[in-house]
């Protein structure tokens, strides 16, 4: 039930009721002018009582929220523009003195940068601002990022103390702050004081930036990552050349990259990380048998042919193979079922299978894929960095393995399941274990093409 009232009540009218009858037509847009006019004063839910006298237990009225109004003599206006971004002192320059500041450089570069975008969004193009000013398109590019950057190091999120501020302030500020645009606010605030503290360039900046970056998805991945504090920019740094060190063939560019890392570290249980790590490379460097898990050399290097492809490399092929492709998520169940080949005729390229398939992957017909066609199967990995060496990719990957070699031996590369999953493993790893047989044993890793193998890379466009 709505409750309505006028906002306006008119004085009865003393006139005779036969004379206030009006045309049919005429009433009709009467009633719908004082529609207009009508306001609602409350909603009664379902159970009301009267709406006059004293309330009752049965009155739930919800009452009317007037709209908000704008103070006396003034007009609302429920929008506000956003501030200008530009420095109050270039905000009344013409086009042609902001042109003239540019080219000039006239001021420090995060007070002039934010003329970089207003005359983006006045429709210059960066070629033409290189024109009218000198400054090219890449240079106009770390500008404007790191002005973004400087601007989120003020913020209140980021805790940065604003009397390191002017460090960045003077030439090549820029290009320091620029390294920083992948990381968050908080993380920008803690790269921005170990690049103070050790006076680093913009390469020494990008090693940085890049290793906090890594550190969260090395988890689980890399040994010795418990030892290192990701909230620590040196543990990350130091965590980057440690395992960067156990990728390392040569035993002395071992002992260097480790070397580095005790340079930055900075948490106890990290630093002895690094130094036992240092003394057992020192020693093998020396000629001593050094006692270790598993070498690292050995770990870091994929036992098993690991190619990537390229575009149109499938459709340049001679033969081409045709393979059921399950997930890692399927089980082991799920790949035993996949259609086996049972026949194929190569010069009109028909393949038969058993039975009927959904997933399907066709890859050039290599020599080991080839000389197991009959019992191939492709499992298909989401982050190829599941694979058991350390040099693998957040990627994803196929593993074309063989069901029909099941036997585990030291030297191969198999597939078994673990809690419903598909995972490779070492053979060496699988025997240290008891464990003698697998689902099948792995042929070769297919990583996919890169979009940068054609892409000039940032110091070559430098």
């Amino acid at each position: 039930m709505l409750s309505l009232s006028h906002p306006h009540r008119a004085a009865a009218s003393s006139a005779p009721r036969h004379q206030q009858r009006l045309p049919r037509s005429a009433a009709a847009s009467c009633r719908r002018r004082r529609a207009r006019h009508v306001a609602a004063s409350a909603i009664i839910l379902p159970g009301g009582g009267s709406t006059g006298g004293p309330r009752g237990p049965g009155d739930r009225k919800l009452p009317f929220t007037p709209p908000p109004m704008a103070p006396p003599g003034q007009l609302y206006q429920p929008f506000h523009p956003p501030t200008s971004p530009l420095p109050s002192k270039y905000r009344t320059l013409d086009l042609t003195q902001r042109l003239e500041v540019l080219r000039d450089r006239l001021g420090q570069w995060h007070e002039y940068a934010p003329l970089i975008s207003a005359l983006s969004r006045d429709g210059f193009t960066p070629s033409s601002i290189e024109e009218a000013t000198g400054i090219s398109g890449v240079e106009q590019n770390c500008l404007v990022v790191a002005s973004q950057v400087r601007d989120s190091l003020l913020s209140e999120s980021a805790a940065f103390p604003p009397d390191l501020i002017p460090y960045f302030d003077s030439i090549g500020g820029a290009d320091l702050l620029y390294e920083l645009r992948f990381l968050n606010a908080r993380q920008r605030a803690d790269a921005a004081r170990h690049a103070i503290d050790y006076r680093l360039e913009p390469r020494g900046v990008r090693e940085l930036a890049r290793s906090m970056k890594d550190f969260p998805r090395r988890r689980g991945v890399d040994e010795g990552w418990e030892a290192f504090d990701r909230a620590s920019p040196g543990d990350c740094l130091a965590f980057a050349r440690f395992r960067q060190s156990r990728e390392r063939i040569d035993v002395a560019e071992r002992v260097a990259d480790l070397e580095r890392a005790l340079q930055v570290v900075e948490t106890e249980p990290a630093r002895a990380r690094v130094e036992l790590e240092l003394e057992r490379a020192r020693r093998k460097a020396a000629g001593e048998e050094v006692e270790e898990g598993e070498d690292a050399a050995t770990a870091a290097r994929p036992p098993v042919n690991v190619v990537r492809l390229q575009y149109g490399e499938v459709a340049e092929a001679t033969t081409v193979l045709l393979l059921p492709v399950v997930r890692e998520t399927d089980g082991v169940a799920a790949m035993e079922s996949a259609p086996r080949r049972t026949k194929s005729d190569v010069d009109l390229g028909i393949v038969e299978v058993d039975k009927a398939w959904a997933r399907w992957a066709v890859v050039p017909g290599w020599g080991p894929v080839a000389a197991a066609a009959e019992e191939a199967v492709v499992i298909e990995l989401a982050d190829g960095r599941r694979l058991p060496w350390r040099t693998a990719e957040e990627e994803p990957v196929l593993v074309i393995a063989n069901r029909g070699q099941k036997e585990v031996a030291e030297q191969g590369i198999y597939v078994l399941e673990k809690e419903g999953r598909l995972v490779v493993e070492r053979g060496k790893k699988l025997a240290e274990q008891g464990i003698t047989a697998a689902a099948a044993e792995v042929l070769i890793v297919v990583r996919p093409p890169r979009d940068e193998d054609d892409m000039i890379s940032d110091e070559e466009w430098d």
